[in-house]
């Protein structure tokens, strides 16, 4: 896969996964008018947080890393029909995990309550209610991790339209629930769609992994035509696929893990003050954007690529995508931080400051927002150099590294939460995932040899110098915007328009310090014309 394959990837995902942002906006204007930072949506937030933790770690993140791999290098290796025989075999022995896990989770969740909200034990009806909207939700895990396995197997063939465009569908089915549902159910509505959305996403995938070749049975040709070869659970291949799970849902999950410690802390209102989970959890949705739509798309796209490189043992490759994806993740999200830090709070107030989401609630979410932005380019950083061990076999850096910094974010948390209150658990998460990204990245640098760092760090000075006058132009422009009010509509539409001339006055000011990217991207129009 060439770098102009790799971006054309990374777009066709950046894309879907664009839609199902803007899909997950709508949903979030919804919630916000309905529940705003109220009770519920607490205990929605801190309900959901821990199937959709475990979806990152178990399914979606856990899965790709672990799986994508060493399925790449199976695919390559054997027969399709030995692949598609070894991908039966695994989606058998997942399910019967996945089925374990979500027991289990049922089971547990008053005692994981506590330990994720142990804010909420002060309030027995914030208590139970959390308890109850969990265990309502768990299911989810098993849903979501059979959209995990098919979305692995299908990148491991690097396919990546039908996994992208699967969490559309949970938004989807959010958004009908909110309009219709949720005005009679409550919050309780919300927590059922919830499974709707999971059921609709495993539904739209199955049909590709069909047409694809996977069967649930296949016939053992040295016997009798009507044998069915039964599925093995202790196929070599997914013997080493466990081993490398653990450690990978980890090292692969770090941020992940220090949102839900910000979770924790964020429980004591008392502290941080109250409506602290809910804001949290909308400056997350708007921080995930630009990071989500590049970062975590370009990393998802560059994992086959890299596992080929090494399988064929060609680092000198390898070595120019790990460059590539860097300075491209930083020439998307520095600015894209930046973006973030000046615009985010007419951004917040346009979008969700109604309802039941008051003024406060602006106040609290651009506090956290505003200290998430310093960390954005790090945590897209994180993921390609994430891939980059796991595609050489790996596993124990990013888990060390990831334990360094989670214990970073917990002593920053408590230290930054007096003076800042809830920007200082963005502020220790922003710190924390810069500390893991450096960590990776000298440590990568030590084990497979220089990966650039000159070029890196020139195109890195020259890309914050261009967001710089970026951030002064979209500053001044927001205060503009913050003293409009034309309807949502149309303050919509400024919003975007300031948005558009940001990414102008950054392409301008790029292009004049000779970014690459800038230049490689206008030769190309040139040539188009």
């Amino acid at each position: 896969m060439s770098n102009k394959r790799l971006i054309k990837s990374t777009g066709l995902i950046g894309f879907a996964t664009f839609l199902s942002r803007v899909l997950g906006f709508a949903r979030d204007v919804l919630t916000a008018r309905l529940f705003g930072t109220t009770v519920f949506a607490e205990t929605f937030v801190v309900a959901f947080r821990i199937p959709n933790l475990l979806r990152d770690l178990v399914g979606e993140g856990a899965a790709n890393a672990a799986f994508v791999p060493v399925l790449t290098e199976y695919h390559t290796n054997h027969t399709e029909r030995d692949f598609w025989m070894l991908a039966r075999d695994l989606l058998y022995a997942l399910s019967l995990i996945l089925i374990a896990i979500s027991a289990l989770g049922i089971l547990a969740t008053p005692l994981m309550v506590k330990l994720i909200a142990p804010g909420f034990c002060e309030d027995p009806h914030k208590l139970a209610l959390t308890i109850s909207l969990t265990r309502f939700i768990f299911p989810f895990v098993f849903l979501i991790g059979l959209v995990a396995y098919g979305t692995a197997i299908l990148n491991s063939l690097n396919h990546f339209t039908a996994p992208a465009l699967c969490p559309a569908l949970l938004n989807i089915a959010m958004i009908f629930f909110l309009v219709y549902v949720c005005p009679k159910m409550g919050i309780n509505g919300l927590a059922f769609s919830i499974l709707v959305g999971g059921v609709f996403q495993v539904a739209a995938i199955w049909p590709v992994l069909h047409k694809k070749g996977l069967r649930l049975n296949f016939l053992n040709h040295r016997e009798s035509a009507t044998v069915v070869r039964r599925p093995s659970l202790t196929h070599p291949v997914i013997r080493k696929i466990w081993k490398l799970l653990v450690p990978r849902f980890f090292g692969s999950a770090v941020y992940q893990l220090s949102v839900i410690v910000d979770n924790i802390f964020s429980t004591f209102y008392w502290i941080v003050g109250a409506g602290a989970p809910a804001a949290l959890w909308y400056s997350y949705r708007l921080f995930h954007l630009p990071l989500a739509i590049f970062g975590i798309a370009l990393a998802t796209a560059a994992l086959p690529k890299m596992s080929q490189e090494v399988a064929r043992r060609d680092f000198s490759a390898l070595k120019t995508t790990i460059r590539f994806s860097i300075k491209s993740i930083f020439f998307v999200l520095i600015p894209a931080g930046i973006g973030l830090a000046t615009l985010g709070k007419p951004a917040i107030r346009i979008l969700f400051e109604r309802g039941e989401f008051t003024p406060y609630s602006t106040s609290i979410t651009y506090s956290a927002l505003l200290f998430y932005s310093f960390g954005l380019f790090a945590c897209g950083g994180i993921k390609i150099l994430v891939n980059t061990f796991f595609s050489l076999g790996d596993t124990r850096t990013p888990v060390k590294t990831a334990s360094i910094s989670l214990i970073i974010n917990i002593v920053l948390n408590y230290i930054l939460m007096w003076p800042l209150k809830i920007g200082g658990l963005a502020l220790a998460t922003s710190i924390s995932a810069t500390s893991n990204f450096l960590m990776l990245y000298i440590l990568l640098a030590k084990k497979i040899g220089d990966i650039g760092t000159p070029a890196i760090l020139l195109s890195s000075v020259r890309i914050v110098a261009a967001g710089t006058v970026m951030g002064f132009f979209s500053y001044f422009a927001g205060i503009f915007l913050e003293g409009m009010d034309k309807g949502i509509i149309m303050n919509i539409i400024g919003l975007t328009f300031i948005i558009v001339l940001s990414a102008a006055v950054y392409v301008i000011a790029g292009a004049a310090l000779g970014i690459e990217e800038i230049k490689a991207f206008l030769a190309w129009i040139s040539r188009k014309n």
